[in-house]
């Protein structure tokens, strides 16, 4: 119409709308937490200063650990497998989250051959697969943080010995203090309360236990 308008004037008197065009990250994640699967990579130096590579499938409903494995070599025929065998036989989730990690390349087609949708992170936005980012973190402080990594095999039973202390035993207080696979609420008259230590002491149990 002949009539200069400045974008800063347009975008003052533009109608704003309340709610965001699409969902946020945050909401989707809340409507489908029980369809999520995330995974990831950790690595690990040995006492002899090999590196170990650890892939974890963690489960978003509740927290529970899927899947965890270790390598020297993270090839992607190696890491095609681990999904094969984290979701046998029609298990597998509709989503699962990961990052850029080139270890990652040949999982496209895994995926895609098992009909799970994958959501890939953003560059250098660990915040966006927090779930997973946050078990690596606690098994760091927890565990690998105080033992010294001899092998191959010794760090997987490590790992194997922290997923069942992670699962059975530590509580979350996004689950209501309670641990990923569900403990019940033992009764007063059950007995006194004792300490069964985990992970070779570095970590307790309380339960109730007749004297």
């Amino acid at each position: 119409m002949g009539i200069d308008v400045s974008q800063a004037t347009v975008a003052k008197y533009m109608i704003r709308h309340r709610h965001p065009p699409s969902q946020t990250w945050k909401t989707f994640l809340a409507n489908h937490v029980g369809q999520i699967m995330a995974a990831d990579f950790f690595v690990v130096p040995t006492v002899t200063c090999r590196l170990l590579f650890v892939l974890v499938i963690l489960a978003h409903e509740r927290r529970r650990v899927v899947h965890i494995a270790v390598t020297d070599q993270p090839i992607a025929a190696w890491t095609a497998q681990q999904l094969r065998e984290a979701f046998p036989w029609g298990s597998a989730p509709p989503y699962l989250i990961r990052d850029r990690d080139q270890a990652f390349t040949d999982w496209s087609q895994t995926a895609k051959a098992m009909d799970i949708h994958e959501l890939v992170t953003a560059p250098r936005s660990p915040w966006q697969n927090a779930y997973v980012e946050r078990f690596i973190g606690s098994v760091r402080r927890e565990c690998l943080d105080h033992v010294i990594v001899c092998s191959q095999t010794g760090l997987r039973r490590t790992l194997q010995a922290y997923s069942e202390y992670y699962q059975r035993s530590r509580t979350h207080l996004a689950l209501d203090k309670d641990a990923p696979v569900s403990r019940p609420i033992a009764d007063p008259t059950e007995g006194a309360i004792v300490a069964v230590p985990q992970l070779g002491g570095r970590h307790q149990r309380y339960e109730r236990r007749a004297a």
